[in-house]
């Protein structure tokens, strides 16, 4: 379950986050798709969310909570 309660981070740098050769696209559709989880969840527990379901999930995403395994083929896009 997602945790509403810590200091975002706003505007991250995409150096850090795009490490081990991982393409914008990669990152964008894991982000996409965790905030899709984040929102369906927060719906069925009814739960409010105080923060956007994307800004949740690219910061579980840079503090390392989520891992994108991406094709070989895709990787530098």
């Amino acid at each position: 379950m997602f945790n509403q309660d810590r200091d975002l981070k706003f505007n991250p740098d995409l150096k850090d986050v795009l490490s081990n050769h991982m393409s914008r696209y990669s990152l964008v559709r894991a982000t996409a798709k965790r905030a899709r989880e984040i929102s369906e969840e927060a719906e069925e527990e009814k739960i409010i969310l105080t923060e956007k379901p994307v800004s949740i999930a690219i910061d579980e995403i840079i503090r390392g909570e989520y891992t994108i395994v991406e094709p070989e083929e895709i990787r530098d896009i």
